[in-house]
C-alpha cells in the first residue's frame, strides 16, 4: 500500500506539472527570465560603450593638458631667461610668504 500511495502521489505532481495552469506560469517565468536577460544585455553594451567613450575622452583631454602644461613650463623657463631680476624677486617674494604662512600655524 505504501507502493500505491507513493505511485499515486507521483502522479498527483506528474498530472499537476502538466496542467495548463502550471504550464502557463513556466511560460511566463521564461518570458520574464529573457525580457530580464535582454535588458540587462542592452544595459551592458550601454555601460562598455560609455566607458570606452570615456576612456577616449580622458586620454584626449590628457594629451591637451600635457600640451598645456609644456608650453607653461616653456614660456616660464623663457621668462626666467630674459628677466633674471624679476625671476629672482619672485622666489625671494614666494619664499618669504611661504615662511610667514608656517610661521603662524
Amino acid at each position: 500500500m505504501a507502493t500505491s500511495q507513493s505511485a499515486t502521489e507521483k502522479a498527483k505532481s506528474n498530472s499537476a506539472l502538466n496542467s495548463p495552469v502550471t504550464e502557463k506560469a513556466i511560460e511566463a517565468a521564461h518570458h520574464a527570465v529573457d525580457a530580464v536577460a535582454e535588458k540587462a544585455a542592452i544595459a551592458e553594451d550601454t555601460l562598455r560603450k560609455t566607458a570606452a567613450s570615456s576612456q577616449e575622452t580622458l586620454t584626449h583631454k590628457q594629451e591637451e593638458i600635457k600640451q598645456q602644461l609644456q608650453l607653461s613650463y616653456s614660456k616660464t623657463r623663457e621668462f626666467a631667461a630674459q628677466n633674471p631680476l624679476a625671476t629672482a624677486g619672485i622666489a625671494f617674494a614666494a619664499g618669504v610668504l611661504l615662511t610667514a604662512l608656517l610661521r603662524r600655524n
